[in-house]
């Protein structure tokens, strides 16, 4: 099966049409077979938008990329960071004559 990424309105609508059609009486595993989506697809998307308005939505998705290039980004200054401490850890003396080159 062919994987889709959704945006979060398209799935915050679904999860409505989802409530609506539960109220009436059909099973969500009825519900998301006819949609072409797995149950589990829907309880993962249910908990993280359940409640959420459109917008609230759009800001999620945008906090998390910016938190995902945040975190990119202390990763590369601690590996700068760590490879500096061992550079000078060396006891590196440049006027010495007796560092490593």
């Amino acid at each position: 099966m062919a994987r889709t990424r959704r945006t979060p309105e398209p799935i915050l609508r679904l999860l409505k049409q989802v409530d609506v059609l539960t109220a009436q009486g059909k099973s969500i595993e009825k519900i998301c077979r006819e949609r072409s989506i797995s149950d589990a697809t829907y309880y993962t998307w249910r908990k993280e938008y359940g409640g959420m308005q459109g917008d609230q939505a759009r800001r999620l998705k945008d906090l998390q990329a910016e938190n995902k290039r945040l975190k990119r980004a202390v990763a590369d200054l601690t590996l700068d960071k760590q490879i500096l401490q061992d550079v000078a850890s060396e006891n590196f003396s440049p006027l010495s004559g007796t560092g490593n080159v």
